[in-house]
């Protein structure tokens, strides 16, 4: 170790590791990243599409879940999204700002912000150990040993655990982080996939397997509504996906983690109102009495969901003239085009999900510093703790905003 300074251990060369080792380093800390992968950043390249969407303009902790989500508050102010946008304007990440607040490189190109991150940290003297797998941290008297798969161990005043969570493990995220935090003592809150598809209860998706449509998704409980967003959604093999199902995810994940019945409402004409689409329903009905069933509903909804929404409407022949419909079946075809309910029999696993929920418990982490309030010279930052984000840049900001607290925090 470095005389005269403080050594920091990064755990994990993620975009929180990276974060905290350019942050220690700026306030004089000797700082190693200690990186599992055979390059840091693997998963910074797959977030936004490849473009990288790296913050939000709205980004503020109520955008946040787990089991306290105000924690978020003092890191994300710390770091905010002004000086996030600065800081990477600095490295020259020149950016712009679309839709629903969402900001991307001007390259769109996530590489890009890889780019310049590994530049900074070889300009600052931060050394990067890849194919580093650590199996185990040890402190005595205020020094930690950090042994590798590989035999190599490492000794240093302080260590940042940022490690990720397990989603996408691909990119080298399998829970080691978590391991190793509840060896040192900390509580792992019950980690489940986050902003993932959800598995539904039907026979007919195979039918409608890529079925696209603007609509409304709704999470409910006993009836009450949990979690609500709309957009495109997208139907799949397994049940349904889209970026109102991942935002709504969590909130069913949650539920389905402590065995509770989960319904999904989907609302596939949601521009209108129910009167309005009764109206509108009727009169293509009375103006082509001499259609089907079936090609009544043309042009008003996707052609593949019409046999499927008319069967679950209790329509036996949809090749029936249209004038044979009882008002009663008229209204049971409103309903499922207002009101579609679906067992959630799950979600997807961790290869689907992009981000994990759960984690390190953050009663057991000091909002300001990030530090361990179990074990003094050990930080957190990033999906390692209790914090998950909404899409949209959210878990990215947190990874820069509880990287950069814990960085600089370490190096003091």
């Amino acid at each position: 170790m470095a005389k005269g300074k403080k050594h920091v251990i990064v755990v994990g060369g993620g975009a929180a590791g990276m974060l905290a080792a350019i942050s220690a380093s700026r306030q004089g800390a000797a700082v190693t990243i200690l990186e599992r992968n055979p390059r840091i950043g693997k998963k910074l390249l797959t977030t936004g599409n490849g473009r990288c969407n790296f913050t939000n303009i709205y980004a503020d902790s109520t955008y946040y879940q787990g089991n306290n989500p105000n924690f978020a508050y003092t890191a994300l102010a710390k770091f905010s999204i002004p000086e996030t946008i600065s800081f990477f304007e600095e490295l020259g990440i020149a950016h712009k700002v679309e839709d629903a607040g969402k900001v991307f490189p001007m390259s769109d190109q996530a590489s890009s912000v890889l780019d310049v991150l590994r530049y900074e940290l070889n300009e600052i003297g931060v050394t990067v150990i890849c194919d580093a797998y650590v199996q185990e941290i040890r402190q005595s008297k205020n020094i930690f040993t950090i042994e590798l798969e590989n035999g190599l161990t490492f000794q240093t005043d302080r260590v940042v655990l940022a490690a990720g969570g397990k989603a996408m493990p691909a990119t080298g995220s399998d829970g080691n982080g978590f391991v190793l935090a509840q060896k040192l003592g900390h509580t792992i809150m019950d980690i489940f996939p986050g902003l993932v598809q959800l598995k539904l209860e039907g026979p007919f998706f195979k039918q409608i397997d890529g079925v696209k449509f603007v609509g409304t998704a709704e999470i409910l409980h006993k009836g009450k509504s949990v979690a609500k967003e709309q957009g495109d959604i997208l139907f799949g093999n397994y049940g349904v996906s889209g970026p109102p199902i991942l935002q709504i995810s969590r909130s069913a994940a949650q539920l389905l983690q402590e065995k509770k019945e989960v319904q999904l409402k989907i609302t596939i004409m949601d521009m209108m109102s129910k009167e309005n689409l009764r109206t509108l329903v009727t009169k293509r009905f009375v103006k082509r009495s001499g259609k089907t069933v079936e090609f009544s509903l043309v042009g008003l909804i996707n052609k593949r969901l019409i046999p499927v929404l008319l069967k679950e409407a209790g329509i036996r022949n949809i090749k029936q003239p249209v004038t044979n419909l009882s008002i009663q079946e008229q209204e049971k075809i409103i309903a499922i085009l207002t009101d579609w309910r679906f067992k959630v029999t799950g979600t997807k696993s961790w290869p689907s999900a992009q981000v994990t929920a759960g984690g390190v418990a953050t009663n057991e982490i000091n909002p300001s510093t990030m530090e361990s309030t179990l074990v003094s010279g050990l930080f957190f930052a990033g999906e390692m703790i209790d914090i998950d984000g909404q899409c949209g840049g959210f878990n990215l900001q947190w990874a820069w905003s509880s990287g950069f607290v814990a960085g600089q925090s370490a190096a003091f």
